[in-house]
């Protein structure tokens, strides 16, 4: 049985922000265990010139949505990228399911050949579907997943690798 663009995708997109909520509370809940303002946690980052964790997490969620809009051929949500605290950052992961389960199976599958055109800067990238899900969206998806999780862990909360895998 072969694998379909729809099981390589939102299945997967899910599973991991449902893991960033995880984590996210587990970041909430040190802040206010050790009185420390949730502001440090959520403008903290890995290096100078890397996001905080708040545009990490917005950053996640573009990545799924845009994907899953992109391979289904609907347009893309956009959200405004104005959360500043874990409950708003919260929503926007809830906001960012809930619209991956709109998109039925049939919409995605047999996406693989599918173009996409993405505008970068000032120019423009062009991928098949399957090019897009493999080589874009989810080392992008995962790139910043990975991120959030180490400016929490930096950061002294407690998480570990099974809080970044979930329920396996």
């Amino acid at each position: 049985m072969s694998l379909s663009m729809y099981q390589a995708s939102v299945p997967v997109l899910t599973r991991g922000l449902n893991n960033l909520a995880a984590i996210l509370n587990k970041g909430a809940a040190h802040a206010e265990a050790k009185n420390i303002a949730p502001d440090v946690f959520l403008h903290a980052r890995l290096a100078p010139d890397m996001f905080p964790l708040v545009r990490q997490v917005q950053s996640i969620s573009d990545a799924a949505k845009g994907c899953a809009a992109r391979l289904a051929g609907v347009e893309v949500p956009s959200y405004a990228d104005t959360e500043t605290s874990f409950p708003e950052l919260q929503e926007r992961i809830a906001k960012t399911v809930a619209f991956l389960n709109s998109i039925a199976p049939e919409q995605i599958d047999g996406s693989e050949e599918r173009p996409i055109t993405l505008k970068v800067r000032s120019r423009e990238i062009h991928f098949t579907g399957q090019t897009y899900l493999l080589t874009f969206v989810l080392p992008n998806f995962y790139f910043h997943l990975t991120t959030a999780y180490d400016i929490l862990r930096h950061n002294g909360v407690e998480i570990g690798k099974m809080d970044y895998l979930g329920g396996v």
